[in-house]
C-alpha cells in the first residue's frame, strides 16, 4: 500500500503539470483554388489570432502575401482572394508574422498557373 501512494502522487502531479502547462504550437494549413486571374485562399492557423482585440488572450499576427518574391499584400483574415494575377505561372508565399512584422516561422509556398 505504501508503494502505491508515491506512485499515485507522481501521477497526479504529472497530470497537473501537463494539464496546466499545455502549450499550443502554432501551425499553418493552406488550401487554394484558381478561378480566372484570381486565387482564392483559405488558411487554418492554430495558436495565432488575426484579431488585435485578442492580444491579451492569444498570440496575434497577420498574413503577408508574396507573389513571385515581391511583397504584395498584408491580410488580417484566414480567407482572402489574390486578384489580378497576369497569365502564367506564379510562386505564392504566405507568411504569418507578428504585428511588428517579426516572423513566427510559419509560411507556405506554392505555385499557381493563371490561364491565358
Amino acid at each position: 500500500m505504501k508503494k502505491f501512494i508515491p506512485l499515485g502522487l507522481i501521477m497526479l502531479l504529472g497530470i497537473f503539470i501537463l494539464g496546466f502547462n499545455k502549450q499550443e504550437f502554432p501551425s499553418l494549413y493552406v488550401k487554394h483554388h484558381t478561378r480566372g486571374n484570381q486565387v482564392m485562399v483559405e488558411c487554418i492557423v492554430t495558436g495565432i489570432s488575426f484579431r488585435e482585440s485578442e492580444h491579451n488572450k492569444h498570440k496575434v499576427g497577420k498574413m503577408v502575401v508574396w507573389v513571385d518574391g515581391k511583397r504584395n499584400l498584408e491580410i488580417a483574415s484566414a480567407a482572402f482572394i489574390i486578384k489580378n494575377l497576369s497569365p502564367g505561372s506564379h510562386t505564392l508565399k504566405l507568411e504569418v508574422v507578428k504585428l511588428n512584422n517579426a516572423p513566427y516561422g510559419l509560411d507556405k509556398e506554392f505555385v499557381v498557373n493563371i490561364p491565358k
